[in-house]
């Protein structure tokens, strides 16, 4: 499995991209991160975010993509700009079709380190660990990006098997016919 993680921001947009399976050594094949001046219109920050994000859509090939979710934040100006970079990058996902998955900070850390608490030093230096890298990543949003990516490849087997679990156990509704209300009453 293929995963490029996205750490969204407007300024900083960390992305990393993952390779592996499950319970087998995990392989980075690219981390950086797409770079936005603070003083420019939001709408060329907009376009830059994307124009990075198809450049490693095109040159990586994921076959899924890991967002971090959006939460609530203090700052608004912050989580604005967070949630925008965000469906930025779902967008150029989903018009290539790849399914993006969205997973929360607490999630990622928790997946990574082992609690959901860990600081962004903590998630850096169990990257490098996992990753088998010779310094964490810099920035923090690069080796954010490579967590995001990893956390995807452990928890989406779980989460698919759940997924059809719930999906098997919903009862099966009959479909009316559409055509029923429609002919009433018709005279030929």
């Amino acid at each position: 499995m293929r995963v490029l993680g996205v750490d969204p921001g407007l300024t900083r947009c960390g992305v990393g991209v993952v390779e592996g399976v499950p319970g087998r050594p995990l392989t980075m094949l690219g981390v950086g991160v797409v770079r936005t001046p603070p003083d420019a219109e939001l709408g060329d920050r907009l376009v830059a975010v994307e124009q990075g994000i198809e450049q490693w859509l095109d040159e990586h090939r994921p076959e899924f993509v890991a967002v971090e979710r959006v939460f609530s934040q203090h700052n608004v100006r912050t989580v604005m700009g967070t949630a925008q970079a965000s469906a930025v990058a779902m967008l150029c996902a989903a018009r290539r079709g790849i399914p993006v998955a969205l997973h929360t900070p607490s999630e990622v850390k928790a997946a990574v380190t082992g609690t959901g608490r860990a600081d962004k030093a903590q998630v850096g230096a169990m990257v490098t660990r996992l990753l088998r890298l010779a310094a964490p990543p810099r920035p923090a949003d690069a080796a954010d990006a490579l967590a995001l990516a990893i956390c995807h490849i452990w928890r989406a087997p779980a989460q698919n098997r759940l997924q059809q679990a719930v999906a098997r156990s919903r009862p099966r509704q009959a479909v009316a016919p559409h055509t029923a209300h429609a002919t009433k009453g018709r005279t030929t």
